[in-house]
C-alpha cells in the first residue's frame, strides 16, 4: 500500500473531485492552503509543462522564478514518478484542442 494513501487523504481527494468550477477551486484551496502553497503548486505544474516542451532549466527558471532544485524535483517526477503530471498535462492539452 502506498504510504500516502490514508483514509484522510482519500477524503481530501474526494472533496477536491466535488469541486465544480474554478471559482469553487479558488475558494476551497484558499481556505485549505496558504497563498504560498498554492503558488508553489501552480509553479511546479508550469515547470512540468515547460520541461515537457523541452525547455532548459535556465529558460524555466527565468520564466517561472523556480529554483534549480524545484525544476530538478519536477523533472525527476516526470521521469520516475507515477505519471500524474503527464496525465494532467495531456488532459489540459485536450482542453486546448
Amino acid at each position: 500500500m502506498d504510504k500516502l494513501r490514508t483514509k484522510e487523504n482519500d477524503e481530501l481527494f474526494r472533496a477536491i473531485l466535488k469541486l465544480k468550477n474554478i471559482d469553487e477551486c479558488y475558494d476551497f484551496f484558499e481556505d485549505l492552503c496558504t497563498i504560498t502553497e498554492i503558488l508553489s503548486m501552480s509553479q511546479r505544474l508550469t515547470v512540468a509543462k515547460l520541461l515537457s516542451e523541452k525547455k532548459s532549466y535556465v529558460e524555466i527558471s527565468n520564466e517561472t522564478g523556480a529554483s534549480a532544485a524545484t525544476i530538478s524535483r519536477v523533472a525527476k517526477c516526470l521521469s520516475y514518478g507515477k505519471d500524474g503530471y503527464r496525465l494532467i498535462l495531456d488532459r489540459l492539452e485536450e482542453d486546448v484542442k
